[in-house]
């Protein structure tokens, strides 16, 4: 796995954008596959300026997000639907009909994760998967378990992250109590993989990654199964 450790959450965004735009520079129908949360909003703050800029061009590029909540409306302001539009979809030149989140308002989660599953080998995988870390060592919705499901699934959400998110919600329950996720072998089928993490609260779970052993205990140390992995860290976080 390639580090780079950058010096503040600024350098963390401005490196992980010069390497998707890399890649899309180097392929312009490129499979882009995207995470939501806090980390990755400057990286994308940076691609819509790139883009603004004429130094990237999104017009035949394909998206592919890791997962979204189930059940939540795509209108719902705290679907992962809408945080990619409002921070990257509706700001760049980019066909909506060819960005895809899993659809959090279907009537059947086990066929819409089976859906999505087809469509991502469909295209192949992502050229560059970008991804988050937990606490935990949570990648995407795959939490620490005994075991883990390597496709798209619906899982539940634990009371820890349905606690956390009641916040975002008018009441605890309307906080979405599943999520439909790409599983770790989706994720793993990417020919390129980023991962970011900036603070101190992602050291512990950044350094067992490193390690470098596999463990179901800690999602993110698959990674080290896959030949091209870069993570972009800060000194807060890498340092402890």
């Amino acid at each position: 796995m390639k580090v780079i450790v950058c010096k503040d959450y600024q350098e963390v965004s401005e490196k992980s954008a010069e390497i998707v735009a890399q890649v899309m520079k180097d392929k312009p129908n490129a499979v882009l596959g995207l995470a939501t949360g806090s980390t990755p909003e400057g990286m994308y703050a940076k691609l819509v300026e790139m883009n603004r800029k004429g130094e990237i061009d999104f017009s035949d590029i394909t998206t592919v997000n890791l997962d979204e909540y189930f059940p939540i409306s795509p209108d719902n302001d705290q679907s992962y639907r809408y945080f990619m539009n409002k921070n990257l979809f509706d700001r760049v030149n980019i066909d909506k009909s060819r960005t895809n989140v899993p659809n959090g308002a279907a009537n059947d989660g086990e066929a819409e994760a089976a859906r999505y599953e087809a469509f991502v080998r469909s295209l192949g995988g992502a050229d560059i998967q970008v991804l988050g870390i937990g606490r935990n060592g949570h990648i995407a919705f795959n939490e620490p378990d005994v075991e883990l499901v390597p496709v798209t699934h619906v899982t539940g959400l634990t009371p820890d992250t349905i606690d956390a998110n009641a916040r975002f919600f008018a009441s605890a329950d309307e906080v979405p109590t599943h999520a439909l996720t790409m599983g770790m072998g989706t994720i793993l089928s990417a020919k390129k993989i980023i991962i970011l993490a900036n603070g101190k609260g992602k050291h512990n779970a950044v350094m067992k990654m490193l390690k470098g052993t596999v463990t179901t205990m800690c999602p993110a140390s698959f990674l080290n199964l896959h030949d091209d992995v870069t993570l972009v860290v800060d000194e807060e976080c890498y340092n402890g």
